[in-house]
């Protein structure tokens, strides 16, 4: 059994998690950046399985498993910390307004017959005209005609409840550590090995990660934040009794009232990153659709404003269990239900880790699910010219593969995935170029900026060796933090033993010419934490020198501005750097043509990094095969040697043994 546990994420599925852990006897760490910043805070407290009409049946049984242990273990709570939770067992009316009233009628069938929702619950729930439904809450907009009343749904006050869950935690004995921000996890052969933090290194026998909308800055999950906006109103005190008793859960819209005169109106679902602030697009839009609902909202004092951030998953199912570390179990990415799941999420996740017990249900929200597809089946690749009938003879050159940190690759061509039109020309192009290195700018797969939607899946990674690039870092803390999670992204890829990183530090953002103080402060770190560092540099034979003397495993001085096209402009520097170099120097940057790919390894480079050159042209998986042939050509011309330079003529042909 294990007994040392650290959670990541102080949010109610981290809370949850440990109380858990620590009743069933586990010594538990929690750390958290900050408590209020956690979605928890920012949510409404909606127990609403039914009234969501969730369509997936294994989310659907996960949240109905949790509802139903829901009053027991708030009374547990309660009971241990004194503290009300705000456990409400309310029901919930759906509202059927006068346009949907159509639908409405082919939700419920003949009228006045109870009927369960279209989608499969075992709860019960009962269609209502529109005579019933204003007696069961008085009040709602003229335009209802008609809803759906779910009883057994419910709600909690969710900002009671994390209060009341850190009590509980601080009580038992779990030991809490606020403020610690987590900068990378640790791991060698599939263990994690400690979490680094701004505090240093924590270890544990056992690691938790339940970091909610901030998942991807720690691991790399597809778990993106989808921020919502959301108002509070009070019930003035001269009104003799609470006017609404029941939770409202229209059409993008939904109120909650408490039970001390506060009424909750959310949400807003935006797709805008972790930019914070209210907006008077999104205030205006929640209280038009809520005051439509329940007209007499219009009329209470506005009390308070906030926003928050919802963990999503592509499929806006969370992600739970198992990891591709022994020992680090996921809970995240429990997007609208993370007070809902509380419950169950702490329980399947303890007797996981205690018991080695697995219950069925977490097969269905694994992980793996998001990497079961490689799109590389689907890949065109460009024809090739037949084979010749008689293979041409050996050539008399010797030459050996190129080697970086241990690691042998026969191709010398290394190519990028940025700027393409779209996924599958990129596709295309990587097949066509032969290489065997792809670089990939972590923090755009991390946030899945515009053309890196799906990148992970899109590649065979077990025949490519992933290059994770800090490309977007400005200092060397940034490219330190970005370099740690480059390195979980190639491991949750299957690839256990990469410790490559291309090592990008630009602050300058018009020429993007890299920082050579920040760069060589980053190396140093790097290489002591483990790194394969292959830094990107301007042409400067001492800063190469210096870098390569701190342990650094290539050097990769630029051609010319990176993107610019602008070809071989600082030979002169790279052909010393060759010279003095014992580390495979790697020319990157400017390359514009195959002409100059060919001539910077006419000049003797061990290998070239080309991405704009491909990308951007008219044809890339064309482009991609002609890079591929001028690295093998220029390779071997530089082996090969050139004929010496003369200032004067020399003819073809000897004069000697001619006919007069």
């Amino acid at each position: 059994m294990t007994s040392n546990v650290l959670i990541i994420g102080g949010g109610i599925i981290g809370l949850a998690i440990a109380i858990e852990l620590k009743l069933r006897g586990a010594k538990v760490t929690l750390v958290s950046q900050n408590f209020q910043t956690a979605a928890t805070h920012a949510a409404a407290g909606m127990l609403a399985p039914s009234a969501e009409k969730i369509s997936h049946k294994a989310m659907l049984e996960l949240c109905q498993r949790s509802l139903s242990s829901y009053s027991d273990w708030t009374h547990k709570l309660e009971t241990f910390t004194g503290l009300n939770t705000g456990y409400w067992s309310c029901g919930i009316l759906t509202p059927v307004l006068e346009e949907r009233g159509r639908e409405g009628e082919r939700e419920r069938g003949r009228e006045g017959e109870s009927n369960p929702p279209i989608l499969p619950s075992s709860s019960p729930s009962y269609w209502l005209d529109r005579e019933t439904i204003h007696q069961y809450q008085s009040g709602l907009g003229e335009d209802a005609i008609g809803g759906w009343w779910y009883p057994e749904d419910a709600q909690v006050d969710n900002r009671a409840l994390a209060q009341a869950m850190l009590a509980a935690a601080k009580s038992l004995g779990v030991e809490i550590k606020e403020g610690v921000a987590v900068e990378g996890i640790q791991q060698q052969q599939r263990l994690v090995v400690g979490v680094q933090t701004n505090a240093g290194v924590i270890q544990a026998e056992h690691y938790v990660l339940a970091t909610g909308a901030w998942s991807n800055a720690v691991f790399p999950l597809p778990v993106r934040p989808r921020k919502g906006q959301m108002l509070s109103v009070r019930v003035p005190k001269n009104e003799p009794d609470l006017p609404l008793t029941r939770v409202l859960f229209g059409e993008e819209i939904y109120i909650v009232p408490r039970r001390d005169g506060r009424i909750i109106i959310g949400a807003t679902i935006e797709d805008v990153g972790f930019t914070p602030n209210n907006t008077p697009a999104g205030i205006q839009s929640l209280l038009q659709k809520a005051i439509r609902l329940y007209p007499q909202l219009q009329h209470y004092p506005i009390e308070e404003l906030w926003w928050g951030f919802r963990p999503a998953t592509a499929d806006e199912l969370p992600i739970l269990g198992t990891s591709p570390c022994e020992n680090l179990t996921f809970a995240v990415g429990h997007y609208r239900n993370g007070i809902l799941l509380a419950p169950i999420t702490a329980a399947l996740i303890a007797d996981l880790i205690l018991e080695q017990k697995s219950d069925p249900l977490l097969s269905h929200f694994h992980y793996s699910r998001f990497h079961t597809k490689s799109s590389t089946t689907s890949m065109l690749t460009l024809p090739t010219p037949p084979l010749p009938t008689t293979p041409p003879p050996p050539l008399p050159l010797q030459d050996t593969p190129l080697q970086i940190a241990g690691k042998t690759f026969n191709s010398r061509l290394m190519t990028g995935t940025g700027k393409y039109r779209n996924i599958e020309e990129m596709q295309q192009s990587v097949v066509a170029s032969d290489c065997q290195i792809v670089t990939v700018a972590v923090r755009r797969v991390q946030t899945n900026a515009p053309g890196h939607e799906g990148l992970a899946e899109a590649l065979d990674w077990s025949k490519i060796w992933m290059l994770p690039n800090t490309a977007g870092c400005h200092t060397a803390e940034e490219a330190i933090r970005v370099a740690r999670l480059g390195r979980e992204m190639a491991k949750l890829l299957g690839q256990e033993d990469n410790n490559f990183v291309k090592l990008e530090v630009i602050p300058d953002s018009k020429y993007l010419l890299p920082d050579p103080i920040g760069t060589l402060q980053a190396a140093e770190q790097l290489v002591k934490e483990g790194f394969a560092v292959l830094p990107y540099i301007n042409a400067d034979p001492i800063l190469a020198q210096r870098l390569e003397e701190v342990g650094c495993a290539t050097v990769m001085p630029l051609a010319s501005p990176i993107g610019s096209g602008q070809g071989l402009k600082t030979t002169a520097n790279i052909q010393i750097i060759i010279e003095n170099a014992n580390v495979p120097v790697v020319v990157d940057a400017g390359i514009g043509t195959p002409s100059e790919a060919a001539q910077a390894m006419e000049m003797g480079a061990d290998a070239l990094l080309i991405n704009s050159a491909i990308a951007l042209s008219q044809n890339p998986p064309a482009m991609a095969r002609a890079m591929n042939l001028a690295s093998v050509a220029g390779r071997l011309a530089y082996l090969a040697g050139r004929m010496p330079l003369k200032n004067y003529a020399s003819a073809s042909s000897p004069l000697t043994g001619t006919v007069n």
